[in-house]
């Protein structure tokens, strides 16, 4: 079992982060266009990602008609909004007014310490909190110079440097999630343990521009994963080019591989064989897709299902699975902790294990 470092705690309108509270998902819109078209594109996106289990949402705030919007997104939306801020300090104070339930701000690209001290200001006057992101893309000047390139050290006084600078405002303004994020996952790594050893405030994670499809999954789940693994992190957002539902969907499948999400339906499956006789990507795809849409088990706890794609070894090989499914080219088989509980025609198996699953839980 993982042993999670206690942090502080903060609040994102109704939500906590650290100090033992659940490991959130975030994402960000990625719906783009002007007006009020665009502020229906933006609820549309994040409707549907609350319902793959996103729990914060950031939408970018490039102007004053975009920091607008807030209001009306925020009554029709049931999770946090964070406001991403950058260059312009008054966007940030103009998205708290509108009702934002965190900013997220890089220091480095805001303007100087004055305007980070008049966005803390209206911060800590409004009882918002604030992301404290630092990058490799906006490292300040002296300290590319210092270490020659952006490095885990650098990252690390970076963000070092501005927590003590925003901790010596005369606000008590302690409200502040951090973030040290890297393109590398490696570097990421690094820079994470060095800030994790020296603050108590809690770490949002992620790797930058990490890319899409496999690269970019597998370089975020490398570098998120194993400092989770390590007991750091308190929030998560996996960057990948492309669809914000593919960051969701990978975000709570790290957490559930970890054992750090439990709450859902997983469904596992063997990799296939020579001894294969049903087409097990199928029915992985066509059972993740009729329960995804329940988002959790009806009991409320933990489900797993296995798909196997042989009856030889199939029960036994997935007895510690809530549920399983295998076949051959004549008949389907529905197994439940590694025991056989009913042979059925081979296009009735999603049906029939559906039908198992409602039952156990009625």
């Amino acid at each position: 079992m993982i042993r999670r470092k206690l942090t502080k705690q903060i609040k994102v309108g109704d939500m906590k982060i650290g100090e033992g509270a659940p490991i959130s998902v975030q994402s960000m819109v990625k719906s783009r266009g002007r007006g009020s078209s665009l502020t229906k594109q933006i609820i549309k996106e994040i409707h549907k990602l609350e319902e793959l289990g996103c729990d914060l949402i950031r939408i970018a705030v490039p102007d004053f008609e975009s920091a607008r919007q807030i209001k009306q997104i925020k009554c029709e939306i049931k999770i946090p909004l964070i406001a991403d801020i950058h260059y312009n300090y008054k966007l940030a104070i103009e998205a708290v007014k509108q009702g934002a339930d965190k900013i997220r701000i890089n220091p480095g690209n805001i303007g100087g310490k004055a305007k980070v001290k008049e966005v803390v200001r209206c911060l800590k006057d409004y009882g918002v909190s604030m992301r404290v992101g630092v990058n490799s893309g906006s490292l300040e000047s002296d300290l590319v110079k210092k270490y020659g390139k952006s490095t885990a050290p650098a990252l690390a006084e970076s963000i070092f440097r501005w927590v003590k600078i925003i901790e010596n405002f005369d606000f008590d303004f302690d409200q502040m999630v951090l973030s040290v994020k890297s393109s590398d996952p490696c570097i990421t790594i690094d820079a994470y343990r060095l800030v994790s050893k020296e603050v108590d405030y809690p770490l949002h994670l992620g790797v930058t521009a990490a890319s899409g499809g496999m690269s970019g999954t597998i370089r975020s789940a490398v570098g998120i994963g194993t400092l989770l693994a390590e007991g750091i992190g308190d929030t998560i957002r996996v960057s990948l080019t492309g669809d914000s539902k593919e960051e969701v969907k990978l975000g709570n499948e790290i957490l559930r591989s970890l054992d750090l999400r439990d709450e859902a339906i997983q469904v596992i499956a063997c990799p296939t064989c020579g001894r294969c006789e049903i087409d097990v990507e199928s029915l992985v795809q066509e059972i993740e897709e009729k329960l995804n849409s329940v988002g959790a088990a009806p009991t409320g706890e933990s489900l797993r299902i296995a798909v196997m794609g042989c009856i030889v070894n199939g029960p036994g090989e997935a007895r510690d699975a809530d549920f399983g499914v295998t076949g051959s080219r004549n008949k389907g088989i529905i197994f439940k902790k590694g025991k056989i509980i009913k042979k059925v025609a081979k296009n009735k198996i999603v049906e029939i294990l559906l039908e198992e699953i409602k039952a156990q839980n009625t």
